[in-house]
Parts: structure tokens; sequence; C-alpha cells
């Protein structure tokens, strides 16, 4: 046989056990399979969007919460298709762009984020189907179980009443179940992990969107406002004892463990910060994380001399613009509550026209400058919002038992 005949032979070889490694069967669920190259795309997408180092350590902490969550996956969508229910591409490519947003990224560059960090597309996409499917199957299955009576309304708007001067906070959750007790040092050691990384600068919501097994990760995790006796005890005196912007230690509650996150403050019947309207320019400098520590520095330094050179949000874009910054850009009239924490809490601090200093968005070192702050009228409780905030509460609560009762009676089976 000649050499060329040989090579040949070896690099099909090599290309064969490779397709095995990527083929091979991390868990089975019910009749679909859970690929190794499922399980390492997941676990690539985590670690980059919560920030946590790839290293052995972090690996092994959050492949079991991982694999967790990606078996859900396939009940939620296993549970999907029983009743026909299909994510079509649009879906897909608006939820694509809404992550875009959430992360201050430019419209159509999260494919190529994904691909210069080694994350399949398809991991993204797969993530995105599997909430998109449980959520209709949610809204198609228990919201006419989710529905309230007059009387508990009417109970719910005379509390309220009685509420009125008192403070509400609103709060953020992720929830890390522990389903049996061997399980109880791996996820308190994965919830410590998880807290160290927030502390550390890691955004709240993409924790929880990506870590969380609360139906609120969807949402970042946000619980909305809440009243100290609306939550379980152990939990309201956690909330209560934090400070806007504080993120607690790990509780152990019931089910699992919380981290639970405070964004802001109010008292009952007086406006709420996070719904005044806002305008405010952007300014922003390439910094992957993966780039050499130099590159990273330069830009830093460069968004701490545009900090200190516009004091107008049209000096900001014109700042952007001669300096060739792809990031520049302005965001018109939007609620600030509906912004990521992160971008919250460092808007709440300026005032118009004030420069902040550099922030590191991820891969983006940066200033943000509010150009125009509408506050809103106090606000006037409705029976329809109570309603539907009555609904929710409900809708979520039975969200997280049928996910349980999906769980029994699986079959999954452990290959890894």
């Amino acid at each position: 046989m000649s050499r060329v005949a040989v090579l040949v032979i070896s690099l099909l070889l090599l290309a064969s056990g490779a397709m095995a490694q990527e083929t091979r069967i991390a868990a089975v669920v019910n009749d679909d399979v859970i690929s190794i190259a499922d399980l390492e795309g997941r676990i690539r997408l985590v670690l980059f969007s919560s920030r946590l180092p790839d290293n052995d350590q972090i690996r092994q902490r959050v492949t079991p919460q991982v694999m967790r969550t990606l078996i859900d996956e396939k009940l939620e969508l296993q549970e999907a298709k029983k009743y026909k229910i299909k994510v079509s591409d649009k879906e897909i490519a608006d939820a694509m762009e809404k992550l875009e947003q959430q992360n201050n990224l430019a419209k159509g560059s999260l494919d190529q984020l994904l691909k210069t960090n080694g994350i399949p597309r398809a991991t993204l996409v797969a993530q995105i189907t599997a909430n998109l499917a449980w959520n209709k199957v949610i809204e198609g299955k228990l919201t006419s179980s989710a529905t309230v009576s007059e009387q508990e309304i009417s109970e719910s708007l005379a509390q309220i009443k009685n509420n009125i001067g008192k403070p509400q906070s609103r709060v953020g959750e992720i929830f890390l179940a522990v389903d049996n007790p061997n399980q109880e040092a791996e996820v308190k050691a994965l919830a410590d992990r998880l807290a160290e990384q927030i502390r550390g600068g890691t955004g709240f919501s993409a924790v929880a969107q990506q870590f969380s097994q609360s139906p609120t990760a969807a949402v970042g995790g946000d619980l909305g406002w809440v009243l100290p006796g609306e939550l379980p005890p152990d939990i309201a005196k956690a909330v209560d004892g934090m400070q806007p912007g504080q993120l607690s230690v790990p509780i152990r509650g019931n089910g699992g463990y919380y981290l639970l996150y405070l964004a802001e403050r109010r008292t009952v019947g007086q406006a709420s910060p996070g719904d005044a309207t806002i305008s405010f320019a952007r300014l922003g400098f390439p910094a992957p994380r993966n780039a050499p520590p130099a590159d990273r520095q330069r830009a830093a330094l460069e968004a701490e001399h545009a900090s200190e050179a516009v004091h107008s949000c049209g000096e900001l874009l014109k700042y952007g613009h001669d300096h060739s910054s792809q990031l520049t850009g302005e965001v018109h009239d939007v609620k600030v509550g509906t912004l990521p924490p992160q971008v919250q809490s460092l808007l709440a601090g300026l005032k118009v026209a004030e420069a902040s200093k550099p922030v590191n968005f991820g891969d983006v070192i940066g200033i943000v400058m509010v150009c125009d702050r509408q506050l809103p009228p106090s606000p006037i409780l409705t029976r329809e919002q109570v309603t539907e905030t009555l609904q929710r509460q409900r809708l979520d609560t039975l969200a997280q038992r049928y996910l349980r009762d999906l769980r029994r009676a699986a079959y999954v089976d452990m290959r890894v």
C-alpha cells in the first residue's frame, strides 16, 4: 500500500473518530437523544454569556446544571410536539434580534459573536426554540386554569389600597433546583460561584437566563414589584435587609437555592423610577474577552478619554463618528424598567447630558449618556393590572408543577 493511501486512510479514521465523539450520547430523554456535542455547545454558551472562566473546575460545577436544563428542554419540546406546536424561523430571528438589543449589540452581529467564541449557532437556536415552544404550551394548556375570580381581584385591590405608603421592591431571582439530597453540595457550590461572578460584573439577567430554573428565567429573572407579604418568609427577610443594586448570598428555600437581586424600591402609590421614559446615547469600543490585555486596556483608555471629552449627546455621537466607532448610536423613548439591570443602575445615577465612566459590557467597553428623561405621573392601580399580575403568578406556579410532573414521568438515561 502506498504512503498516500496510508495517509488517506489515517485521515479518514481520525475524521470518523472525531465524528463519533461529536455524536456520542450524553443522555436519552424518552425517545430523544442529547449528544456530547449538544452538551459541549451549551456549556460554551453558558460560560460565555455568564462570563465564567472556561476551566475544568468551573465545567465540573456547571455541567450537571446544564445537563438538567437540556433534559428539561427536551421534555418541553416533546410536550410541544405532542400538541403540534411549532416555532417559526421569524420567531427565532425576532428573539435573536431582541437578544442583540438587550446586550447593546449591533443588529446582525450576534451570529459573528457566536462564531468568534466557538459557539455553534444551532446551540442558541435550540435554546430559543425550546423557550418559545414551552411558552406556547403554557399559554395553550394552562391559561384557562390560571383565571382568577372577581373576589380574588377585589381582595387584592383592597390589600393594595391598604398598602399605600408602604415600601415595595423590584426583585430579580435565580432559582437552582435541588431535586434530591445528593445534589445539595453541588448546587450550593454553583450558587456560590454564580454569586461571585455577578459581583465581579457579570450581568444578573444574563446569568438568570442561562441558569435559573424558574419561569422568570425567560425575562432575566425579573419577579416584578412585590410587597414583603407576597414573598416566602425567608425570601422576604433577605430582601428586607438589602439595598438597591445589591445581590444576596445563596438562600436555601423550598426546592432549592435562590440568588436575589434588588433592583430598586418604591413606595406603593408613588411613581417608580423604572417607569421613567428616557432617551440615551451610547459609544463603544470593541474589546473581545479573548483579546490580548493590551487591546482591552487600549479600548478602556479610549472610552475614558471620550467620557471626559463629551458634554452633550450631540458631542458624543459626533465623537463616535469622528473616531469611526461602529458601536455609536442613540435609543429614543425607552422605559427604564425594560432595560437590563446593569444598564438601569448605570442610567439611574446619571444626570441629563452627563457621560458615564467607562463600563465593561462584555466584548465592548463604552460610555452612555442620558439625553432626555421624562418622569411618569403617579401610578393609578387598575383592576386590569391587578388581574394580569395575579394571573401571571398563578401561571408561573402551574408551569413549575407541569414541568415537575413531566420530569417525574420521564425516562431519562444519563450516559455522562
